[in-house]
């Protein structure tokens, strides 16, 4: 994706929208009903966007809403892209780099995943403190110096201030959180025994199909990041995982995440 390229789809959303976000909201699979909770400006369907891709995940509506949660104004993607549905990891970030130029300063990001670490349970919140990355990284080909540096730092990649704001709002809300290490892989199988020991082994504490893409875009170009995992399952217990149990279990969770994220915002 080419600067030019970026400017002129962030111009068509700009003018489409006639909206100004703040802060950018990417929501995982099961994960969109926080959109339910958004006071809506305007929307537009990833289909009308110029260079946008299509989301093809039963799950993921599929669409940009412009407009008010907690007090501030939001763009929310309902619905990502994914590598393993056969973008590039740079089509799979390209809307990240487009909330920059429509002015986003913070960016929120949610999945659902599986629980590497034992102590996880079904239905758990994990704040993301950290992430391993075994997808290719979007930042390979020519970097554009406009957009970061040829080799950005990626310590503190979620930021610790919006942790911190984090915690504070769960106690005051009851909500239980988890912390720990997001492992992004390619998917689209579940693991393996092996494969969660392995990721356990690597310092994981949960895994899924996407994020860590979107993550080092958005810290390449500087937003801050704050990450929450929806652990759906836990690998090492031997369950079974389907996709339909994924969204059933993201979205009963879904409604503390949504909770949480309002809250925070409102405080930011």
């Amino acid at each position: 994706m080419t600067l030019e390229q970026i400017r002129q789809t962030a111009s068509y959303v700009h003018d489409k929208a006639g909206f100004e976000p703040e802060i950018g909201i990417i929501l995982g699979t099961g994960l969109g009903g926080l959109a339910d909770e958004i006071d809506i400006h305007s929307s537009i369907e990833y289909s009308d966007i110029p260079g946008f891709p299509v989301s093809t995940v039963e799950g993921h509506k599929g669409r940009l809403i412009f407009g008010i949660l907690g007090g501030k104004k939001v763009v929310a993607m309902q619905g990502r892209f994914h590598y393993y549905e056969g973008y590039t990891p740079q089509q799979v970030a390209f809307p990240v780099r487009v909330m920059k130029f429509l002015g986003i300063k913070y960016l929120f990001v949610s999945n659902a995943s599986g629980g590497v670490n034992p102590s996880f349970r079904t239905g758990d919140l994990m704040v993301i403190t950290d992430h391993i990355n075994l997808i290719p990284n979007p930042l390979v080909g020519p970097n554009i110096p406009e957009l970061g540096p040829r080799f950005p730092d990626m310590n503190d990649c979620y930021d610790p201030q919006l942790i911190a704001l984090a915690d504070r709002t769960a106690t005051r809300l009851g909500i239980k959180l988890q912390h720990g290490c997001y492992v992004g892989g390619t998917g689209p199988t579940f693991e393996t025994q092996k494969e969660y020991g392995y990721f356990k082994a690597i310092g994981g504490d949960t895994v899924g199909m996407s994020t860590t893409p979107e993550v080092i875009a958005a810290r390449h170009m500087g937003i801050p990041v704050f990450g929450v995992s929806v652990i759906t399952n836990v690998g090492l217990s031997g369950e079974k995982s389907t996709h339909e149990e994924v969204q059933v279990e993201g979205a009963k969770a879904a409604v503390r995440m949504t909770s949480l994220f309002i809250e925070m915002i409102k405080e930011m």
